[in-house]
């Protein structure tokens, strides 16, 4: 059983597998922007979550769905289980995502990928003084605080540095939602199936959304191929990233995984800048400075000195 999870541990496995659901997470965010232009005229809250409530019940089905093809039997969770989902669905689904979605709609997607970056930060903290999962060294706060730098730099020509609390601030509590639900997913992981508690807890909380969405009167239309392929692009993407990051927490300490977070930030600018007509606009230089002070911090982070093993004496 081991021999077969050694790749969930190996390191290339890690960071492409970390940077292919980063990607996808940083896709998010221009997707999202363009749901909204699509769905919703008036931005209003209840719309939000509604909107929210749809696409992530629709990727806990397809994550369920998609891995019981895969296996060949259906994927059902534990009893023991079902009290974990419901803990961790609050977290990952309901309140981050009520936060981020809220708060995305009245900041910039540049604004946004900023205060949502700072969730590697919080995971670590959390991890380490509150959940004892790992020790907090030097190093994790280094390579940290190269990282977080690392944000802020991609995102400078776009930040005016005004707080906007229902915007810039409720991502701000998102991103420690999220870094709550990271650590939760490692202990929960240890007795369940990480893809049965991703795609169970996106079903029940994107549920409680669609429910509160519709009672407080929100509405959201369908009326176009482009609206359906949006809401499908982010129910698969969140079905594929979160399934993927579970099973690399499930193997590894919080921190190794998400340092890598810190790129999230960059394919939400860059995509954001590509597809969204906001004013802002990453420039070169900005930019490879950027990827380096990020891989600077994952490298120290994930480094390794390599102790030679001791050779017993010789048997007499």
């Amino acid at each position: 059983m081991v021999k077969n999870n050694k790749i969930f541990t190996n390191t290339i496995f890690v960071t492409l597998s970390a940077l292919l659901c980063c990607a996808l997470w940083g896709s998010a965010t221009p997707f999202i922007k363009i749901g909204y232009t699509l769905t919703l005229p008036d931005k209003d809250v209840p719309s939000t979550i509604l909107f929210a409530g749809i696409r992530f019940l629709l990727a806990g089905i397809l994550t369920v769905l998609i891995y019981s093809i895969a296996r060949k039997k259906i994927l059902l969770p534990k009893k023991e289980s079902i009290s974990k989902i419901a803990v961790l669905s609050s977290f990952q689904t309901v309140i981050q995502y009520i936060f981020f979605y809220i708060g995305l709609a009245n900041t910039t997607g540049v604004k946004g990928t900023v205060a949502s970056g700072s969730n590697a930060f919080f995971a670590i903290l959390i991890a380490s003084l509150f959940f004892k999962q790992e020790k907090l060294t030097v190093k994790k706060i280094f390579a940290c605080v190269i990282g977080f730098a690392g944000v802020i730099l991609v995102n400078l020509n776009g930040l005016d540095f005004h707080m906007n609390f229902f915007g810039d601030g409720f991502v701000l509590f998102s991103a420690i939602s999220y870094a709550i639900s990271s650590v939760l997913m490692k202990n929960y992981a240890k007795h369940e199936d990480p893809v049965i508690l991703s795609g169970y807890q996106f079903a029940l909380g994107g549920l409680f959304m669609v429910i509160v969405g519709l009672f407080a009167g929100g509405q959201v239309t369908f009326g176009s191929i482009a609206t359906i392929g949006v809401l499908l692009y982010l129910a698969l993407l969140s079905a594929v990233a979160y399934a993927l990051w579970g099973i690399l927490l499930k193997y590894n300490p919080v921190s190794k995984v998400t340092i890598f977070s810190f790129m999230i930030p960059v394919f939400g600018v860059l995509l954001s800048n590509l597809m969204l007509n906001e004013e802002s606009r990453v420039s070169p230089v900005n930019l490879l400075i950027t990827l380096v002070l990020i891989c600077t911090g994952i490298i120290i982070l994930n480094y390794k000195k390599e102790v030679a093993a001791e050779v017993p004496p010789a048997q007499k």
